[in-house]
C-alpha cells in the first residue's frame, strides 16, 4: 500500500508567489494542489481550485470544511489597503481563517508556511540595517507581517505541525493582474518609451540608481518554499530567501535598456502612477499593431508598486545565509532573471517583440 501524497492547499492561487508555487508543486510526483483565490481558476487532475472570500470566516469555514486531507498550507494571500494600520486586519483575518478551517479537519497537517517580506525589517519605512537578519528584533507596529508570525507561533504551541516563514525581497516572475509585479512595470514602461521614441530613463528618486540592493526569482521561492516546508530542520524557522546577487540601478538599467534596444538617458525622478495615468489609449495601439494578448491596460499597470520599488534610495538587502547553513543552495543571477521574464512577457504576446 502506497504512501498518501501531500496535499498542499496554496492560499492566494493566482498571485505571482502563489501561482509559481503551484507550476513548481504540479512537477512533483507526491502532491495533490488546491488552489484559494477569489477569482477561482480552472481545475485539472492534480490542481482544484476553490473561489474564497477568506475575509468572510463563514464563507472560509464552509468552503474549506471538506479539505480533511490537506497536509501543508502555503500561504501567499495579500489584501492592500491605503495605510500601514489598515493592512493589519484584514492580512491577519484571513490567516486566522485558514487555518480556524483547516486544523480542526485535517488530522494529517503538518506545516504551515507563511510568505512574509522585508516589512518585517521596516525596510518600507526607511533606510534600515543591512544586511538584515532572521534574528532582529521587531520594530514599532502596526505589521502584519510580524503579527502572522506571532498568531502561527501561538497557534502551533503543543500541536504535532510546524511553520516556517519565508521573506523573499522584491519577487519577480511571470504573472498578470497583479498589482506587485515589477517586471511587467519594466517591460511596459520600456515598451511605451521604444514607441514614442525615447531613450530609458530611470524615474526613482535621486540616489536609488545608485542604491545597493537584491531580488527573489519566483521559482526559486517556489522551490525554497517547499523545501522548508518538508525539511524538519527548518520548522519554526524563518529564512531570507534571495537570488544570491546583489546589483545596482546603474548597472542592470543599461543592460535592460540593451534588451529592448533603447538608448539609456541620465535618470529623471518622476512618478510612474502620474505619468502613466493617461497611457491607456497608447498601451490599446501597441495591442492593436501586434496584436497582443492583454488589452486591459489595468492588467499590465503596476505603476504604484514600481514607484515605491524605484524610491528606495537606500540598502535594500538581507544576509541569506541562513537558508543555505540549513542546506537550500540553489541561486539565481538576477540579470538572467529579468531576461528571462521579459522573454516569457514576449512568447506570450504580453508585450511586443523585438522589431
Amino acid at each position: 500500500m502506497g504512501t498518501a501524497p501531500r496535499v498542499a492547499l496554496v492560499v492566494g492561487a493566482n498571485g505571482v508567489i502563489g501561482g509559481n508555487l503551484i507550476d513548481y508543486l504540479s512537477t512533483l510526483d507526491d502532491w495533490q494542489i488546491i488552489g484559494l483565490s477569489r477569482r477561482g481558476g480552472q481545475s485539472t487532475e492534480r490542481i482544484r481550485y476553490i473561489s474564497v472570500d477568506l475575509l468572510d470566516a463563514q464563507d472560509t469555514s464552509a468552503k474549506l470544511s471538506g479539505l480533511t486531507e490537506v497536509t501543508h498550507i502555503f500561504y501567499a494571500a495579500y489584501q492592500d489597503r491605503p495605510s500601514w494600520a489598515e493592512l493589519v486586519p484584514p492580512n491577519l483575518a484571513m490567516l486566522s481563517n485558514v487555518v480556524d478551517a483547516i486544523e480542526p479537519v485535517a488530522p494529517r497537517l503538518e506545516h504551515v508556511s507563511l510568505m512574509q517580506g522585508y516589512k518585517v525589517y521596516g525596510a518600507h519605512l526607511g533606510p534600515f540595517k543591512t544586511p538584515a537578519r532572521e534574528d532582529d528584533p521587531d520594530h514599532m507596529p502596526p505589521e502584519f507581517n510580524i503579527d502572522q508570525q506571532a498568531f502561527l507561533q501561538r497557534r502551533q504551541a503543543g500541536n504535532d505541525w510546524s511553520w516556517s516563514a519565508l521573506r523573499p525581497s522584491v519577487v519577480i516572475g511571470f504573472g498578470l493582474g497583479n498589482p506587485m509585479n515589477l517586471a511587467i512595470a519594466i517591460a511596459v514602461y520600456a515598451s511605451m518609451s521604444k514607441e514614442l521614441g525615447l531613450p530609458l530613463r530611470f524615474p526613482g528618486k535621486p540616489g536609488a540608481y545608485d542604491s545597493l540592493l537584491e531580488m527573489t526569482d519566483a521559482a526559486l521561492l517556489a522551490h525554497a518554499t517547499v523545501w522548508a516546508a518538508t525539511t524538519p530542520a527548518c520548522a519554526n524557522q524563518a529564512f531570507n530567501i534571495t537570488n544570491g546577487d546583489m546589483f545596482r540601478w546603474s548597472e542592470m538599467w543599461p543592460k535592460i535598456a540593451r534588451y529592448f534596444d533603447l538608448e539609456v538617458a541620465p535618470p529623471l525622478p518622476m512618478s510612474l502612477s502620474t505619468i502613466m495615468a493617461d497611457k491607456g489609449p497608447l498601451w490599446e495601439n501597441l495591442v492593436s499593431r501586434y496584436d497582443l494578448a492583454v488589452s486591459s491596460y489595468e492588467q499590465v499597470s503596476s505603476w504604484e508598486f514600481a514607484d515605491g520599488v524605484f524610491g528606495w534610495n537606500y540598502d535594500f538587502f538581507s544576509d541569506g545565509s541562513k537558508a543555505r547553513r540549513y542546506g537550500f543552495h540553489e541561486f539565481v543571477y538576477t540579470e538572467a532573471m529579468f531576461l528571462s521574464v521579459f522573454d516569457t512577457l514576449r512568447t506570450r504576446g504580453i508585450i511586443p517583440t523585438a522589431s
